[in-house]
């Protein structure tokens, strides 16, 4: 996962807080090694990986504002009604999330500042799951693209059913119409860049998979294909949840 620090002289704002306690904790020196104040901090979607870890960095950074989507902190609260995550992720990681009681404020629609320079919420719709957006940096050419942006990790398409590729498709064209010069992709390798080519690289992803699912495979066969067509993806777990999803247990 890539957390995303945008800063001026003075001011800075953090795009997808990580999961963890302990990667919260990690990340607020990171972010205090800048020397900046941090005064905006931005959910790009209702996924759980992307504000899972919003609460300790919202006690340690007095005066930050959350910003989110209506969708997006409608999201927040079916996740975590009673401030306490429920579902897979404390499963995953038991002792380590942390209590969510921040309250999060609806993104204005002119965006928000950080030293003079405004942030831009842009609803992109469908990626990975609803109502994703990415932020987006005009005066330095820079898209925080959440999860609709994927950098060579596989993607996870577990909520693509029922025209959810050609939705993420068109996500991917509202990135490309800003003519980003950097994306930042919610997940990649973090031994690669970020450049404008991975939002071409995930159509490729997508392209290369509905592909596959057109044979109607089982979901082994789905997985040792995908594997196959990107061998160097990061993270093929994804794909077998994407999988298990998306394909019947077997195939008639």
């Amino acid at each position: 996962m890539a957390h995303t620090l945008i800063h001026g002289p003075t001011e800075a704002a953090l795009v997808d807080p990580p999961i963890t306690l302990g990667q919260a904790v990690e990340l607020g020196d990171w972010i205090e090694s800048f020397g900046k104040r941090l005064t905006a901090i931005y959910l790009t979607h209702g996924h759980a990986d992307h504000w899972l870890g919003t609460q300790p960095l919202v006690d340690r950074f007095p005066g930050v504002t959350v910003y989110a989507t209506q969708t997006t902190i409608d999201a927040i609260r079916t996740t975590a009604p009673d401030g306490q995550a429920t579902g897979i992720w404390p499963a995953l990681f038991p002792g380590q999330i942390p209590a969510t009681t921040f309250e999060a404020v609806t993104v204005p629609e002119d965006g928000f500042q950080v030293d003079g320079h405004t942030l831009h919420a842009v609803r992109a719709g469908h990626s990975d799951t609803d109502n994703t957006t990415v932020l987006h940096v005009p005066s330095i050419g820079l898209v925080a693209a959440g999860d609709v942006v994927y950098n060579n990790v596989h993607l996870y398409l577990a909520e693509a059913a029922n025209g959810g590729l050609d939705a993420w498709r068109h996500a991917l064209n509202v990135v490309e119409s800003l003519a980003p010069a950097n994306v930042v992709s919610g997940h990649q390798d973090k031994s690669r860049g970020n450049h404008p080519s991975d939002i071409a690289e995930t159509r490729l992803y997508l392209d290369a998979t509905e592909t596959v699912l057109a044979g109607r495979p089982s979901r082994r066969e789905y997985f040792d294909r995908t594997v196959e067509l990107f061998p160097d993806r990061v993270n093929p777990l994804t794909v077998w949840l994407s999988a298990m999803r998306l394909l019947p247990e077997t195939v008639e």
